[in-house]
């Protein structure tokens, strides 16, 4: 495996397994007996990590060259 390659896996499974717990930590938020919440509020929980997520896969689909916000025609 080439030294990039390698560099990538390490990385990448480190930083899924640490967003997986961090996610999995949201979750418990969801104890109403320990806090209180609203719809709205766990609206914006949702909102903001898919967004997050959808940024980060598009990043994946984008041309080597074009940076993010580039204009096209």
């Amino acid at each position: 495996m080439s030294e990039k390659r390698e560099k990538f896996v390490r990385l990448a499974e480190q930083r899924v397994n640490r967003a997986i717990k961090d996610i999995s930590l949201i979750g418990n938020l969801s104890n109403r007996s320990a806090y209180s919440f609203t719809d709205d509020d766990i609206k914006k929980i949702f909102k903001a990590l898919h967004k997050e997520l959808d940024q980060a896969k598009a990043r994946f689909s984008e041309s080597e060259n074009a940076s993010v916000g580039d204009f096209k025609l």
